[in-house]
């Protein structure tokens, strides 16, 4: 077995697309450790090359997964014009803690368990189940296309709580932050 050599390291984590924050996460050693060792400056022990390399399997691993893979299709969705009460009996029947709403296809907004248990909060509970979901949806899910890799996706579910995915102008399927994480059981 050869070792590889500091630019060895540094080529590959570049070819991955990976700052030496991001590799030093991964491989549950500090930046400063990471930018010594591409250095050459300092001489790992063979446990810290072996958490490099894990870090640079795992993160070829998730490049590899796309969403097509991961989605559900086809995306449960609400229309604006139903009920709140409706929406609620079908995110239990579902599971679900967020839904999109879509008109004729393309997304416009969104519903969250969040969003209806704060209007109940402030209103009475059949004045909220009577309502239109024009009325009271959020934002729209950020979209993507089938193609792109679960690592992009990943960093857009840290700050949603879905990706809707499109393809040819059409809502195909939606990826949820507990499809990435299911991920992790294989």
């Amino acid at each position: 077995m050869q070792l590889p050599t500091p630019e060895d390291l540094k080529k590959r984590r570049n070819e991955l697309g990976l700052t030496q924050s991001e590799l030093a996460k991964r491989a549950g050693v500090s930046q400063p450790l990471i930018a010594r060792i591409e250095s050459g400056d300092v001489d790992p022990r063979l446990s810290t090359v072996r958490k490099i390399l894990n870090a640079f399997e795992e993160a070829e691993r998730e490049q590899q997964i796309i969403i097509r893979d991961l989605m559900h299709s086809p995306a449960i969705h609400v229309s604006p014009e139903d009920l709140v009460e409706d929406v609620v009996n079908l995110m239990h029947i579902h599971g679900f803690s967020q839904i999109p709403v879509l008109e004729k296809g393309i997304p416009v907004g969104s519903v969250s368990e969040d969003l209806i248990v704060k209007l109940m909060g402030e209103s009475k509970k059949k004045s909220i189940s009577q309502l239109k979901v024009s009325g009271i949806m959020g934002e729209a899910f950020p979209t993507v296309s089938p193609g792109i890799s679960i690592s992009v996706v990943s960093h857009i579910l840290e700050r949603n709580p879905a990706v809707l995915v499109i393809e040819k102008g059409t809502v195909v399927g939606v990826v949820t932050k507990h499809d990435v994480m299911k991920l992790l059981q294989n």
